[in-house]
């Protein structure tokens, strides 16, 4: 899988497996796929011995590099060569990438914004251009099928606007509804969650907490 991702001129994210522990190979398979040896990153020795040095503080101890535990730590600075670092801004340990594959932790809180910080930095040329405003209501009472007419109206009248319909049915706040909204670009958003406003209560269904989501990139 390794080697058609690193072949595939596509961008790919990988996670969890980079850790020191014996159930983790990502790092050993990521040099395999590409047939070359595995070596200690000094950029990211720096990071993890900095990082170390927090942890020692934290406790109240000396930081002792050349201590055993210590020195394993180094393993998860060992990558494929000629790999770059991803920053993580949880714990300073990095991830790496090889091209446009990358490496990161399997904890969402340390990947999420490793990944975030790849997709807004050196790949934001490629999102944000498009990116959409959501406008929703809950409403309550009320059965998908019998919103449907309204749903296709408001498409049909409204050019690059999309319907959107999200039921659920053991909400532990609002119970039973369906979140019923729009989303698309500009000033037509607003106008589309208008008329499906109105026609939600015409059709005398009962409205719950309004919602709009706006694009983090305009």
């Amino acid at each position: 899988a390794l080697r058609e991702a690193f072949a595939s001129g596509d961008i790919v994210f990988s996670c969890g497996g980079i850790g020191a522990t014996p159930d983790d190979h990502t790092r050993q398979c990521a040099a395999a796929a590409l047939e070359v040896p595995l070596e200690l990153h000094p950029g990211a020795k720096a990071l993890i011995q900095a990082r170390m040095q927090d942890m020692a503080r934290e406790q109240g101890q000396p930081y002792e590099p050349e201590r055993s535990d210590n020195l394993h730590r180094l393993q998860m600075g060992v990558f494929p060569r000629g790999a770059a670092l991803i920053p993580n801004p949880y714990n300073k340990i990095p991830g790496f990438s090889v091209g446009d594959v990358h490496f990161m932790p399997g904890f969402p809180v340390m990947a999420h914004p490793m990944i975030e910080g790849l997709l807004d930095g050196r790949y934001a040329h490629l999102h944000g251009s498009g990116a959409q405003t959501e406008m929703s209501v809950l409403v309550f009472g009320a059965m998908e099928a019998t919103l449907t007419p309204l749903m296709e109206r408001i498409e049909a009248g409204h050019p690059g606007i999309k319907v959107f319909s999200l039921p659920s049915v053991d909400h532990p706040v609002h119970g039973r509804h369906i979140e019923l909204g729009v989303k698309g670009q500009g000033d037509a958003v607003a106008a589309a969650y208008a008329a499906l406003r109105d026609g939600l209560v015409q059709f005398g269904a009962s409205l719950g907490p309004e919602t709009v989501r706006k694009p983090a990139i305009e």
